[in-house]
């Protein structure tokens, strides 16, 4: 058997598999969002993690169809599509296409993983060529572009250079090293007496105090098994993230839903000295911030990393910041239970009760 790549336009003119991607048509999905149609016992925390359950279940209903398709690029989308189109390679290697996916989508890695440099020069190459040959993720809208219309130029350059990257990670170097050498940096920063971590288990929520801003293949390893991070940067400049592990439906643990953060950005206005004003993103965002607003960031921008965007000096103490978050989720939190497989009608529903 031997798939093939097609646009998501021709998802209709023949039987498809949709990764990481939902849409009408699909004689199989293999996705983590929310609601997708995803077969129960192929279920992951990532679209790729689905692919290679499936690629070890063959008789899965579906699996046969010859092509393969998704409506937007991302790197566990990416890792996904190939796995169907590499199957023999993909389950050799599937150990290190799950950190790959994982590091991509979650922004999680365990440093002590012997495959983790590995997946972070994967990565790493997988956005150096993305953005020099293309254009940044959630860049299509700014070019005019459908996004599920331009990304099929990405998959047709790099799906047939990725095993090679696999087997050889030095042949792209040039590409992988610079935002590589970041993040390692970053690493040790995250790993040294000046970084310290709160967890706040009950609520899902991993306090960062670290001197500087960082890149999140750093900044949010450390966070894994936790869905919220308060960040708390020298100089009283803060943000507060939902990470994307509650815009999907994660399979291995139960979480909590997103609650809107309307109440707790007017407690902190009250709170607030410094001439700027919080802000925040509603909770169907990928990844919403609460932050002190300068100019209004695009989606490009909020997905970029922490260092890469400007972030405010607050009047705020930190300790005050961090109890009046801590406080705003263990009242909204109150009478919640973790569960898995929220709808957004359910998400929206315990934000109003809160």
């Amino acid at each position: 058997m031997s798939r093939t790549f097609v646009p998501f336009a021709q998802l209709c003119r023949q039987p498809a598999i949709v990764v990481d991607s939902v849409g009408l048509g699909a004689v199989l999905t293999l996705a983590h969002w929310r609601g997708a149609a995803t077969p129960a016992a192929l279920r992951d925390d990532t679209s790729a993690g689905s692919v290679l359950r499936a690629l070890h279940a063959p008789e899965t209903a579906g699996l046969q169809a010859l092509a393969v398709t998704a409506n937007h690029f991302d790197v566990d989308g990416f890792v996904g599509v190939w796995a169907l189109l590499n199957p023999v390679l993909a389950l050799q290697h599937e150990h290190l296409l799950r950190l790959v996916a994982t590091l991509g989508d979650f922004r999680e890695i365990n440093w002590q993983d012997p495959l983790a440099d590995h997946a972070l020069q994967l990565v790493c190459w997988l956005n150096a060529e993305e953005k020099a040959r293309f254009y940044e993720p959630f860049g299509a809208p700014a070019r005019r572009r459908r996004e599920d219309e331009a990304s099929a130029e990405k998959f047709e350059w790099f799906l047939p250079r990725f095993a090679d990257m696999l087997d050889n990670p030095a042949g792209g170097r040039a590409a992988w090293q610079p935002e590589y050498t970041r993040v390692k940096q970053a690493v040790a920063v995250m790993q040294s007496p000046a970084t310290q971590l709160t967890r706040y288990p009950e609520i899902g929520l991993t306090v960062v105090r670290t001197p500087e801003p960082l890149p999140y293949y750093a900044l949010f390893g450390p966070t894994a098994g936790t869905d919220m991070v308060l960040c708390l940067y020298d100089g009283q400049r803060y943000e507060f993230e939902y990470k994307y592990t509650t815009w999907i439906d994660l399979a291995s643990r139960p979480t909590l839903p997103r609650l809107r953060l309307d109440a707790l950005a007017a407690r902190l206005n009250a709170l607030e000295a410094a001439p700027r004003r919080w802000t925040f993103d509603g909770i169907t965002d990928t990844g919403p911030l609460l932050r002190l607003s300068g100019k209004g960031l695009t989606k490009a921008q909020r997905y970029a990393d922490p260092d890469q965007r400007p972030i405010y000096a607050s009047a705020i103490m930190p300790a005050q910041l961090e109890a009046e978050v801590v406080a705003f989720f263990r009242a909204g939190y109150a009478g919640i239970m973790p569960k898995r497989d929220w709808t957004w009608a359910e998400i929206r529903a315990a934000s109003e009760s809160a």
